[in-house]
């Protein structure tokens, strides 16, 4: 059904770790050869998202499956990410307008004394297990049972910048372990500001002795260092309308409401229930299992059904968008799953943008920064750009 008549609205669609090629500097991140979408086809033969080729996906990067499309019927290119590092905060964050000179810390060896003790003294808990980077998936079956016995929760970082807390929901309780990843971020400040503390729910075991996360989860990020475009929404009276984990990686600074969701396919969905809203707001949306699920844990037959169940879906898109909106597609950062790591990988980002009612597109080349993004939303909206970077690409788009 068609979308009721309303105010034209701007909407970006991130694929969360859905890289399209390593950065100049990638060797610096130890990434040389990363293309997260270019890999992830060759290594299951070809991938079918003809939705997405249609917008010109084959334009940014050779994807076998998905040939380069002469009449686009939208506007595309590549983000170069201008910020350090590559991880998610980050990558929002200079997409929406807030470039960061120095990478957030991260802790090979774990996290120094000062940091558990003062941790262990304000929640009362008496002590951790792990302090190591790990496979969340792998620690909690390592050392469930422990944490059932000892009642200590499992911490454990990655090669991003994140303090991870992973408790049993019933044993320890899903309100005792939110209430320490509070506390973590309180403790988490000055030299020992990670980018995120993230609360790590699990269950069981199960009939064969083995734990499992759950969609629980919540992202405490730190409030971001300057103003971003959702702040200068927010201002104007124009409501952010979040899906996924939009609201935690902006410490809820400028966001209205981001519903948490279990997956993809249920955030597709509340992405279409806001984008068919008829209060006028930006829709930010997430979609996070591309990175969770498939890209950290090496998987690229998975990945590759992600991405195709995605694109099936983009026609239910198009059709709740009224005439007039604008959609961009992108990503925060690539997450190779093809590659001997398990980490993000540091590459260009995709940038798919169309106004509903044109059905061309044009070659908008490859952007200096995320913040491009957020810059062109603020255009949409008529609003003052003055304290965000980027460039508006909008009136290419429009006249395509």
């Amino acid at each position: 059904m068609t979308a009721a008549v309303r105010e034209s609205r701007a909407i970006v669609l991130v694929l969360d770790s859905v890289g399209a090629g390593e950065l100049p500097d990638a060797a610096e991140y130890g990434d040389v050869g990363a293309n997260t979408l270019a890999n992830i086809s060759r290594a299951v033969g070809g991938l079918r998202m003809p939705n997405l080729q249609s917008m010109g996906l084959g334009n940014l990067t050779a994807i076998e499956g998905v040939p380069a499309a002469p009449s686009a019927t939208a506007s595309w290119g590549r983000c170069a990410e201008r910020s350090s590092g590559k991880d998610t905060t980050t990558g929002h964050w200079e997409m929406m307008g807030l470039v960061l000179d120095a990478p957030f810390p991260t802790y090979p060896e774990g996290f120094p004394p000062e940091v558990i003790d003062e941790f262990c003294r304000l929640t009362g808990l008496p002590g951790v297990l792990g302090n190591t980077v790990a496979s969340g998936t792998t620690i909690i079956n390592e050392l469930g049972n422990e944490h059932l016995r000892s009642g200590r929760p499992i911490v454990y970082t990655s090669a991003d910048s994140v303090f991870q807390i992973a408790a049993h929901e019933e044993r320890f309780g899903l309100d005792a372990l939110y209430d320490a990843c509070e506390i973590a971020r309180d403790v988490l400040t000055g030299e020992h500001c990670v980018g995120r503390v993230i609360a790590r729910p699990f269950v069981g075991p199960d009939g064969n002795g083995v734990y499992r996360r759950t969609h629980r989860r919540r992202d405490y990020s730190v409030v971001p260092f300057g103003p971003t475009a959702l702040d200068i929404l927010e201002e104007a009276g124009v409501r952010v309308l979040g899906v996924g984990k939009i609201g935690d990686i902006f410490a809820w600074q400028g966001v209205t409401s981001s519903a948490h969701v279990t997956d993809n396919m249920d955030g597709f969905d509340r992405l279409l229930a806001e984008v068919s809203r008829a209060e006028q707001g930006f829709v930010f949306c997430n979609l996070v299992d591309f990175d969770m699920l498939w890209g950290h844990r090496n998987d690229p037959r998975g990945y590759a059904e992600g991405l195709e169940a995605v694109d099936r879906r983009m026609p239910e898109l198009f059709e709740a968008m009224a005439d007039g909106d604008l959609l961009i597609v992108t990503a925060d950062h690539g997450c190779d799953p093809t590659t001997d790591s398990t980490d993000h990988s540091r590459e260009y980002v995709p940038l798919l943008a169309k106004v509903k009612g044109v059905d061309s597109g044009v070659d908008l080349g490859i952007r200096s920064t995320f913040a491009d993004v957020g810059r062109t939303v603020l255009d949409f909206y008529d609003l003052d750009c003055a304290h965000t970077a980027g460039t508006s690409f909008l009136e290419e788009v429009r006249s395509a």
